[in-house]
């Protein structure tokens, strides 16, 4: 397995299927366009296996941190230790990119998040409470 820094469209095309949706040609564009935003892609004999991407966020007294926005693995290769080769090397390129930490949400119920999580070095946050806005257009 390679894990490749991805910067082409076209390579997120190709991978498309790893994502929830087919990416957007002007999301990726704009995606890859800035510095801060990072996609991974796993090859297995050129086969895009799986991706993660990452984003960086900086507040003015903590710093920066990585994102760790979505991960997604092909169902072919699921069990392999894709998913947590992926969140290791974003975990790396955060270190790299001088960030004081990485976070993740997940659902309370998605066993196999959790447990890559977990195993790739996260450790769970007591209390926690997520809220959302949704808006149109997006």
């Amino acid at each position: 397995m390679e894990i490749r820094r991805i910067t082409r469209v076209e390579a997120v095309q190709d991978a498309g299927h790893l994502f929830d949706r087919f990416p957007l040609p002007e999301a990726t564009e704009r995606f890859l366009a800035d510095g801060r935003h990072h996609l991974l892609i796993a090859y297995a004999d050129d086969v895009p296996a799986g991706m993660v991407t990452g984003v960086e966020m900086t507040h003015p007294d903590k710093g920066t941190e990585m994102f760790l926005y979505e991960l997604g693995v092909d169902e072919l290769f699921r069990g392999r230790g894709v998913a947590r080769a992926l969140v290791s090397a974003l975990a790396d390129l955060a270190r790299e990119r001088n960030c004081y930490g990485m976070w993740v949400i997940t659902d309370e119920d998605n066993a196999a998040a959790r447990m890559t999580y977990s195993r790739a070095g996260g450790a769970l946050e007591d209390k926690q409470v997520v809220f959302v806005w949704t808006f149109d257009g997006g």
